[in-house]
């Protein structure tokens, strides 16, 4: 159980975990592996909560009821999974602002926290657009062979690339 406590894993052995995950979510559930759906319903849950059944009404609601099912339990567990990593690691610290961006745009939790914010937005609005999030695409689309995956893959590391160069070069100088 040695391997439960280092502090990186091999990207070998994820991506072998990853990949056999994947197989058991076809085989019981007959759907891909993916996480956006979840943060939707759990957006439609909370707006339950203020409107009761009518958000019911909203076609995207009729199509993905905010229920908690699998996918949601699955991001609950990636969650769980990551802390429990990091207190086994001893790599556990909460951070407000990660030591990258602040020698970089200084130290400020604000322009850190809206930083943040607009880019899961953004991630988020980007993921519906795209029918999935980067785990649907891409690793159960380019599993089955979906072209529409392989392309949106190829455009996430393709924008990546070109935000990191925008954010590193450009903006910092």
């Amino acid at each position: 159980m040695e391997w439960l406590s280092m502090k990186q894993w091999s990207p070998y052995v994820a991506g072998i975990g990853i990949g056999v995950l994947s197989w058991f979510a076809f085989l019981l559930s007959d759907k891909p592996l993916g996480c956006s759906t979840a943060f939707a319903r759990t957006s439609g849950m909370i707006e339950r909560l203020f409107r009761g059944s009518k958000v019911m009404e909203k076609p995207y609601y009729r199509e993905f009821p905010p229920t908690v099912d699998w996918e949601w339990m699955l991001v609950v567990g990636i969650t769980i999974g990551a802390f429990l990593s990091a207190q086994l690691s001893g790599q556990f610290h909460l951070r407000w602002v990660p030591d990258t961006w602040a020698g970089t745009f200084g130290s400020l939790i604000f322009p850190r926290f809206f930083v943040a914010l607009m880019g899961g937005v953004i991630m988020g609005f980007g993921a519906r657009w795209a029918g999935g999030c980067t785990s649907g695409h891409g690793i159960s689309g380019t599993l089955q062979l979906s072209v529409s995956s392989w392309l949106a893959a190829i455009c996430f590391f393709i924008g990546g690339i070109a935000t990191a160069t925008l954010i590193f070069r450009i903006l910092v100088g």
